[in-house]
């Protein structure tokens, strides 16, 4: 997203060693990588240092955002969810899964393609071309991520929206207000629901599991 603001710290870093080493001993062609969380848990700071890290071992990773893939406008979102209710249309469906898939196949067979991108300050969204065939490797980070089929490790940050108030204020990318409190609830629920998925969970405190 342009206009974000990455909140990087020690433990982002850490972590993200540790996963670099994991993602070295099972590195392919084409690899892709997918961090799922609750709102404010760092999946973009950890996508980010990630990406960074591989740099230093020839590896030239992408992170996308699955936030720049909603279906509806970030202007028309929230009267959208009023309208049809938070547990209604709060969720999976949100996004747009066949760009999602779209750009995921671009990358494999290493062409141009076309992604949205979400303007923070103008609330607009813009189109972004990359030459994937300039790209070894896919990170995607968003609520349901690692819910994206054909992904070849999957990470799991295992914190709630309880645990993540001080940074979604620092963030501020939404209102802290009772209806966003509301859809962080019915996210929680989902997001919580992948969590078996996962192959690394990365602890409330940031410390790293590998599972399988």
């Amino acid at each position: 997203m342009l206009g974000d603001v990455l909140l990087i710290e020690d433990k982002h870093r850490q972590a993200a060693e540790v996963i670099v080493a994991e993602i070295l001993k099972r590195k392919i062609d084409r690899f892709t990588v997918a961090i799922s969380g609750e709102s404010g848990t760092g999946k973009t700071e950890l996508a980010h240092v990630i990406a960074k890290a591989l740099r230093q071992h020839g590896i030239f990773a992408k992170p996308i955002h699955i936030d720049n893939y909603y279906r509806i406008l970030p202007l028309q979102r929230t009267e959208w969810r009023q309208k049809h209710g938070v547990k209604n249309v709060v969720g999976y469906e949100e996004y747009n899964w066949e760009m999602i898939y779209k750009n995921m196949g671009d990358f494999k067979a290493k062409t141009f393609s076309t992604m949205p991108c979400v303007d923070l300050v103008t609330e607009q969204v813009d189109l972004l071309t990359t030459n994937f065939a300039e790209v070894d490797m896919l990170i995607i980070d968003g609520l349901y991520a690692i819910k994206t089929e054909k992904v070849d490790l999957k990470i799991f940050i295992d914190m709630t929206y309880h645990d993540t108030g001080k940074a979604q204020k620092l963030r501020g990318k939404e209102p802290q207000n009772e209806f966003r409190m509301e859809v962080l609830l019915q996210e929680h629920a989902m997001v919580r629901d992948l969590k078996p998925q996962a192959n690394i969970i990365v602890n409330r405190d940031y410390t790293v599991e590998v599972i399988n």
